[in-house]
């Protein structure tokens, strides 16, 4: 068993079964590997998102107070710091970077005065990086902040300006949307994406409102299965146990997302803001960054760069963890791994410092078996 001792903080352990335990599950393997094919054919199948998608989106810290510049900035903070070489290579525009009308021709059109430029000229820049760029519009006849059209009755003419932008990724919301249910209105788009020329991944922000996990996985690559979430600590627990639910429903090229990684943003300590970054990573949530890169700190960048970490989220295996145990604030969450490997959270919700103790047949290895582990938080 594996036991720590921890006070409203969490340990992520990585525990390997050694060679004599794989010898005695192999055999099973063929029957997961059928699963899984069964589970591909229900997929979207544009042939993205085969690990969650990693990058950056503006939302959580500057809302609407976006701009050109603060776009291109984050784009180069991500190479600057290492982060894109982690993985963080989507760099997505949230809300607000477009004109309130659209052109003579029913166009979408990008605001002029924040951003200039234009977004193919945006969209070069962060492709220059090595990046890919992300853009956002809604399931309605307005997005949620009401300063810009949605993409409500325009769906294959809005896919193919972003394509020609060379957009690479449609963060997809559902404001102002007329009462018309979210599974008649977010499959035109999916239809107009595939259409559209270019391979665009498909983020569904449905806030979990129809259970977009029971329907998702053939419409987009993933799909928010929650309300926005806040930087407190009471937000995000709320936003990981609404995701938890659905875990069975997530797997490589579609996923569940509790909504973006508040980590930076100040509103928390740094143990609640590693247990943010632990409970994304195991339930296989996007790991999108919402603070100000630019003005990240050590502590903060050390935790979103944690690469054991990282690698548990990116797995090929693509299983999201689940809550094995619950007693009182103590909680265990534990997911496999590829290599017949298991990722486990001992999780404190509490105030007061309590020991918590992970049975072997609670987190799916043999009674007796011989394990490796270690705490993939033991450097900070």
């Amino acid at each position: 068993m594996m036991e720590r001792r921890i006070g409203f903080e969490m340990v992520m352990a990585l525990v390997t079964l050694l060679y004599f335990v794989l010898s005695c599950v192999t055999a099973s393997s063929s029957g997961l590997n059928n699963h899984g094919e069964q589970l591909r054919r229900n997929l979207l199948a544009n042939g993205l998102g085969r690990t969650p998608p990693m990058g950056w989106n503006s939302w959580n810290h500057f809302y609407c107070r976006i701009n050109e510049t603060i776009i291109r900035e984050a784009a180069d903070t991500l190479v600057s710091t290492g982060l894109s070489k982690l993985g963080y290579t989507y760099v997505n525009i949230d809300d607000c970077w477009g004109e309130i009308n659209r052109d003579d021709k029913g166009n979408l059109m990008a605001r002029k005065s924040t951003f200039p430029s234009g977004i193919k000229a945006l969209a070069d820049y962060v492709h220059s990086k090595g990046l890919k760029l992300g853009i956002y519009s809604d399931a309605g006849y307005f997005t949620c902040s009401k300063t810009m059209p949605g993409s409500l009755g325009h769906e294959f003419q809005d896919a193919k300006t972003f394509a020609s932008w060379g957009i690479d990724y449609l963060k997809y919301d559902n404001c102002n949307n007329g009462g018309i249910k979210p599974t008649e209105r977010y499959p035109i788009m999916t239809r107009a994406l595939m259409k559209a020329g270019r391979p665009i991944y498909f983020s569904l922000c449905e806030w979990g409102d129809m259970h977009p996990a029971l329907w998702g996985s053939k419409v987009g690559n993933s799909w928010r299965t929650t309300d926005d979430i806040g930087d407190t600590w009471e937000s995000m627990l709320s936003r990981a146990d609404q995701n938890e639910v659905y875990a069975d429903l997530a797997r490589p090229g579609g996923w569940n997302d509790p909504d973006m990684l508040e980590v930076g943003n100040g509103g928390m300590t740094k143990d609640e803001y590693i247990v943010h970054f632990s409970l994304w990573a195991i339930s296989k949530a996007p790991l999108l960054l919402g603070c100000d890169l630019r003005n990240v700190t050590k502590e903060n960048l050390e935790i979103v760069s944690n690469k054991e970490v990282i690698a548990v989220n990116q797995d090929s295996l693509g299983v999201q963890a689940k809550k094995v145990r619950m007693e009182g604030s103590l909680e265990i969450w534990a997911g496999p791994l590829s290599g017949f490997r298991v990722a486990v959270v001992l999780l404190n919700r509490g105030p007061l410092r309590a020991a918590i103790t992970a049975n072997w047949d609670d987190i799916g290895i043999p009674p007796k078996s011989v394990v490796e582990a270690r705490d993939l938080w033991e450097v900070l």
